[in-house]
């Protein structure tokens, strides 16, 4: 008889099993948003219609995190674990029910209001595109064509904080790869049919979003979702929900408001340059491959791990766990920091520049990509906090330092802007972030009377490791300087993470002797 057991649900083990899932989803993901950004770079390079899209197309996602991924990592989660664990089924579906209903109205409602008010809105994101009535009257067109996106994604959100109740991960996962091939295919054809291939762009958006809620269908039968219109649309779980609600959306609005300060900052050509815009999105995409690789997908499946253990009043498999996923994020964000610091040029050369994306494109989009990666550790281990405070279901902490934080954000944009242009705009939101992370870990380590293990010792070794491995490959970039860019970063980073894993062996570090161990037993098997 086979003695083999599944994991639980909540061990470490299924964490790491999930948050593999969602990485494999999101590497997939973000490799087709690199051709993605690759062909809008070709062909849009960072003039105004580049800033134009990237404004329109960031406005329905800020009212996304408020109203959508964000309210349902702040309450949905949380609320339905506590209903999945403690009542009956027919309540949970039936607040389910309701859940779907009330946010297809609030969305619709939200998106109507944004089509009609859409020159207001640019005019306060985007001030700097005032002086030019060709950009400004752009930018407004094409947000009131994409802000139905917020519908969908907004729908998107909520389905899958229901199938991560039920630990089904790999549609979640993989349903984003739809809106980059969609916008991929919608640019190449109207390039060929049309003279402006930012309007296939926007209909790439609203094909995706389509796509995306249709493959949710499915799975949410398969777990037993419920069809058809509630009966009521009034819900205990619902009214509990809108008050974890109303201070996680008000720390959206904050965070929105950093958004949009680096925006209104980045829109000021007279003093970053022209182009600041595109090379913030540009930089931030790159920036988003290890986080959403990495961070968000071990944060994404980490939430319902954690509210259980609330729900079941296990405070020391919580305390682990924390501290588990924080080691896991320095483990791969540190290194990842030290990469692009030193090699920022270079990867935004290869990835991006050609066609209308220059020699300047670079140049700015590099700045602000190194700039932005001495964060990389604090907004990975943020996203792992939030959640935490989230599981507790405390949404207020998380927002009243979030709000301090912005206080330093907004000061060091408008300090650091005029000497380091758009670096100075991304070296602000690294300090922020830190300052976010480490406040945010103090208080919760009080709250829970200490977590187990020396969290700065582990950060310390490394980090230690991740400056060794990047001077060398940082001097190993020019002594291949006779090989082709693209093939050198190739090598530099096969070279890297073998060397970053053989000093971390050696400095015993936990997270590389499992590494290597699974190596181990995959060679034994083979």
């Amino acid at each position: 008889m086979s003695t083999n057991k599944l994991p639980h649900p909540d061990s470490h083990r299924s964490l790491i099993q999930s948050t593999s899932i969602l990485s494999l989803g999101t590497l997939t993901s973000r490799v087709l948003g690199f051709a993605r950004d690759v062909i809008t770079a070709k062909l849009l390079g960072t003039g105004f219609r580049a800033d134009a899209f990237f404004v329109a197309f960031r406005i329905p996602n800020l009212f996304r995190d408020l109203v959508g991924e964000g309210a349902a990592n702040a309450a949905v989660v949380p609320v339905l674990s506590e209903y999945k664990e403690k009542k009956d089924t027919r309540d949970f579906w039936e607040l389910n029910s309701v859940l779907l209903a009330l946010a297809l109205i609030i969305l619709s409602a939200i998106t109507i209001l944004g089509i009609v008010f859409a020159p207001v809105i640019v005019r306060v994101m985007a001030p700097g595109f005032i002086v030019d009535p060709q950009k400004l009257a752009l930018t407004i067109n094409l947000t009131r064509f994409v802000f139905p996106y917020l519908v969908f994604i907004g729908l998107i959100a909520y389905s899958m904080a229901v199938l991560f109740i039920f630990r089904s991960f790999t549609v979640p996962a993989f349903s984003p790869c739809l809106l980059n091939i969609a916008m991929i295919v919608c640019a190449l054809i109207y390039t060929r049919t049309m003279d402006d291939p930012v309007l296939g762009l926007a209909v790439g958006v609203l094909i995706g979003g389509v796509l995306q809620l249709v493959v949710q269908l499915k799975p949410l039968v398969a777990v037993g979702m419920p069809r058809g219109w509630p009966k009521k649309l009034y819900h205990p779980g619902a009214a509990q929900m809108g008050k974890l609600l109303v201070p996680r959306m008000v720390g959206g609005g904050v965070y929105q408001l950093s958004v949009l300060l680096d925006t209104f900052c980045a829109s000021l050509a007279s003093i970053v340059g022209q182009g600041g815009i595109s090379a913030v999105y540009y930089a931030n995409r790159i920036i988003q491959c290890p986080m959403g690789i990495f961070g968000v997908a071990m944060a994404t499946a980490l939430l319902p791990t954690l509210s259980g253990f609330v729900q079941r009043q296990e405070t020391g498999s919580f305390k682990r766990t924390v501290m588990f996923s924080l080691e896991n994020i320095f483990f791969v964000m540190c290194p990842s920091t030290i990469a692009l610091v030193l090699l920022a040029d270079p990867v935004i050369r290869v990835f991006f520049e050609r066609g209308e994306f220059g020699v300047y494109s670079t140049t700015i989009t590099a700045s602000a990509l190194a700039y932005y990666a001495l964060g990389l550790f604090s907004f990975g281990g943020i996203k792992i906090l939030v959640m935490a405070f989230y599981a507790l279901q405390d949404t207020k902490t998380p927002v009243k330092v979030a709000a301090f934080c912005l206080t330093i954000n907004a000061a060091l944009n408008f300090i650091l802007m005029f000497p380091l242009k758009v670096g100075g705009i991304a070296l602000a939101s690294a300090v922020a972030g830190t300052v976010d992370f480490l406040m945010l870990f103090y208080i919760l380590n009080r709250r829970l009377g200490g977590f187990d293990g020396d969290l700065r010792r582990y950060f310390v070794k490394v980090l230690a490791a991740s400056v060794a491995t990047g001077l060398v490959g940082f001097g190993l970039w020019y002594y291949l300087g006779f090989v082709p860019e693209a093939v050198r970063l190739g090598i530099i980073a096969v070279v890297w993470v073998c060397l970053y894993g053989a000093v971390c062996l050696a400095l015993k570090i936990e997270q590389a002797r499992k590494i290597w161990d699974w190596i181990k037993s995959v060679k034994s098997i083979s």
